[in-house]
């Protein structure tokens, strides 16, 4: 191949950085978007422990930490010249009662699934304007559109970010630059063994979180392959105007968005409780 014919290959892949990209769903949609011919950068905290990973080039950044984001987002714009893409993908499970969860645990959830994607469009959004095109997809959850029982502070912290999300898609709109957000439902991942588990057993005061905690891990052992939110975060990118908000799950979980909108509150909280056998 020529140089000329490089040069314009290279041009024509779309640069895309996916955080939390060595894993789970970000590392689904890393493979994925590879494979369909874009240049994916996906991030890791350590770097040094996946000294053997080849799927796609991974970067060491931790969202919680601001200069490792801009040391990292500067990084790829010197070596590729521009963010095309960034997936807010990186977070944190957290689950327990409110009451007996830790605020410096609750501080933790936040600063990762909430303040951590903030972080990254402030670093990205810059290099955006000057491209006068990007597009930002931020990874929210189903579960961010409801309180759910001994699940209340990760859904918080998603739908913080589903709202911030809202916001800034109208801020931004004058740049070329959209932004979106795709909730995903339960898939078959990791997140179970990060996540933040408030003290069970005979340590609290609420012991219908024990069996809610078990129905919580045994959905996501048995949920749907990761692959499923790569082919909906890929057809997002395809589209020349991208909506506000996306899900993708099984049919109940997303059915359970449809419920929310058109039930009277008490009526949908009775619906949970029979769920969750509360």
């Amino acid at each position: 191949m020529t140089l000329t014919f490089l040069y314009f290959y290279s041009m024509d892949k779309k640069v895309v950085l996916i955080t939390g990209g060595s894993s789970g769903i970000g590392k689904s949609i890393g493979i994925y978007l590879t494979e369909n011919g874009y240049k994916v950068y996906g991030t890791t905290r350590n770097l040094k422990r996946l000294s053997s990973f080849n799927s796609f080039e991974l970067i060491e950044l931790d969202v919680t930490l601001k200069d490792t984001v801009s040391n990292a987002v500067q990084n790829i714009i010197d070596k590729e010249g521009r963010i095309d893409i960034l997936i807010n993908n990186a977070g944190v499970g957290i689950t327990g009662p409110i009451e007996e969860t830790p605020v410096v645990e609750i501080n933790k959830a936040f600063d990762t699934n909430f303040n951590g994607p903030i972080r990254m469009m402030q670093a990205v959004l810059p290099q955006m304007r000057k491209q006068k095109k990007g597009l930002i997809i931020n990874i929210t959850s189903i579960a961010g559109n409801m309180g759910l029982p001994y699940r209340g502070i990760y859904s918080a912290t998603k739908g913080a970010l589903s709202i911030a999300t809202e916001a800034i898609r109208m801020e931004t709109k004058d740049f070329g630059i959209q932004i979106t957000d795709l909730a995903p439902g339960d898939f078959a991942t990791n997140i179970a063994t990060g996540r933040y588990h408030a003290p069970t057993g005979e340590n609290t005061a609420y012991p219908s979180y024990n069996e809610v905690l078990k129905m919580i891990n045994e959905d996501v052992d048995s949920a749907q392959n990761p692959i499923e939110v790569a082919k909906k975060v890929h057809e997002i990118i395809k589209r020349d105007k991208p909506k506000v908000h996306y899900s993708v799950g099984e049919f109940l979980q997303k059915f359970s968005l449809f419920l929310k909108r058109i039930l009277p509150d008490t009526l949908y909280e009775k619906l949970l409780l029979n769920h969750y056998k509360l």
